[in-house]
């Protein structure tokens, strides 16, 4: 760990170095390594005006690496800059007729042109020049999928699985594949033959354990991560995947030692220690959880997810004006949380906030406008303060937008009743009677007093099957 750690600084002291003699108009004088390093650095961050320009700064100071021209082309392509990628590789064809990566990289341009036959001859052909390259299946398996041809895609992506378990992406996006033509469970034996070669593998057993998360199948999922722990007890990424599996079955204790293993074995971050609080909360171990959500806000203040849990921490006990205090630092950091508005609408109501909490449910609509249950929620402040007609409006509003939603009629039906409204209001209750007769029980639970009505009840009764 502490090899990578220094590895990790001089990575980074790197890249300030290389800026600092930038904004200082300084000469750039790097090794090769070292601007290819750069290069990819901004290409991961999607920075690709700053990865051509090292790449351009990198050509001056080597013009006749045939990797950076290659490079430089593949760039241009991710830019959008597809005549001037082809002119860059076809340069490079000159010197290089049959290397693979030229051929790669025109696979790369044309795919991205969409001209996908095209890429995938070009592929086959850097597959004639080199065949173990697990990058090159890979970007077939890409061409495929981009173009709709999925049982393709995956077949190829297996080729490049086959070649290097631990190519990530081909692992994401063969799961992707797979789940899209729900035949996850149809080619588990392909990743089970990888345990059966070689037990010991804790890669794997990592994928063996991805398969089967993704097929629900959570208990082999989380023996799987356990085995490839066990083999190699500092691989965080497992731990991290076994710990949202026992969560997900609700194992909670299991997933908070899977959490501390991730610090044991790496570092605490915040999100670790937000999911343990998580954890406690699910478990109702108030003070555990707050302890951890505060660790998770004191390492970084801007886990809105921390300052949540507080608040419902809070809210959970009753604690409702702190609790808005919570909810508020939370959509301040993260507005389009519905959860977020939703929670703290409610507390601002306990605390009779009225104004704010009829605020926090418009907001809470506007970014989930099909959420059923924040108009309910939202009218049902304005019905109980005497304010049927603008109740009655929000309930409307929402019946246009899920015209199929029984529970809305039934709930138009009631205000309407308590506005005098009679027409209108067995109007919507014999549309709600139509959609879902059942729910009928809701109009009497949320209104006790209208069982009496008798013109109610002999509406009712035609519809009862």
């Amino acid at each position: 760990m502490k090899e990578d750690f220094e590895e990790h600084r001089e990575d980074l002291e790197l890249i300030q170095r290389y800026e600092r003699m930038l904004s200082n108009n300084e000469a750039l004088f790097f090794d090769l390594t070292d601007f290819e390093y750069i290069i990819d650095h901004y290409t991961a961050s999607f920075e690709y005006k700053k990865a051509l320009a090292a790449c351009d700064a990198a050509i001056a100071q080597y013009p006749f690496s045939t990797d950076l021209q290659i490079d430089k082309a593949q760039l241009l392509a991710m830019a959008g800059n597809f005549e001037d990628a082809l002119e860059m590789i076809n340069i490079v064809a000159e010197v290089e007729p049959e290397s693979a990566d030229v051929q790669l990289t025109r696979g790369i341009i044309y795919t991205q042109r969409g001209e996908f036959r095209e890429a995938i001859d070009y592929f086959k052909k850097a597959l004639a020049y080199s065949e173990d390259r697990d990058d090159i299946y890979f970007n077939i398996g890409l061409a495929y999928q981009t173009w709709g041809k999925v049982a393709s895609a995956i077949k190829y992506y297996k080729k490049c699985v086959e070649l290097n378990q631990e190519n990530e992406a081909a692992m994401q996006e063969i799961l992707y594949c797979l789940e899209v033509t729900n035949s996850v469970s149809e080619h588990i034996p392909f990743f089970h033959k990888f345990v059966d070669d070689d037990p010991y593998s804790h890669v794997a057993w990592f994928n063996l354990g991805n398969v089967h998360n993704k097929q629900g199948a959570y208990e082999k999922a989380i023996a799987a991560y356990d085995y490839a722990t066990i083999i190699r007890p500092d691989f965080i990424t497992a731990y991290n995947n076994m710990a949202n599996a026992l969560v997900y079955v609700g194992d909670y204790p299991k997933a908070i030692d899977a959490f501390n293993a991730m610090i044991e074995h790496g570092s605490a971050t915040a999100e670790i220690y937000c999911n343990i609080g998580e954890c406690y909360e699910k478990m109702q171990q108030w003070d555990l959880s707050r302890r951890y959500y505060q660790k998770s806000v004191d390492m970084d203040p801007e886990m809105d997810e921390a300052w949540f849990g507080i608040g419902v921490i809070l809210d959970a006990q009753g604690k409702w004006y702190e609790a808005v205090h919570f909810f508020k630092k939370a959509v301040e950091l993260y507005d389009d949380s519905v959860d977020y508005w939703v929670a703290l609408a409610a507390a601002e109501y306990h605390v009779g906030h009225v104004v704010s909490a009829l605020e926090s449910y418009e907001r809470a609509a506007e970014i989930q406008p099909e959420d059923k249950n924040i108009y309910l929620n939202w009218s049902i402040i304005l019905f109980e303060q005497g304010n049927f007609e603008e109740a009655t409006d929000i309930i409307l509003n929402a019946i246009e937008l899920q015209p199929n939603e029984a529970e809305l009629y039934y709930r138009a039906c009631a205000y309407m009743l308590s506005a005098g409204k009679y027409r209108e209001a067995y109007n919507y209750l014999e549309n709600a009677l139509i959609l879902d007769f059942d729910k009928h029980k809701l109009l009497f639970e949320f209104f006790p007093e209208l069982e009496s009505q008798r013109a109610l009840a002999r509406l009712i009764d035609q519809y009862r099957k």
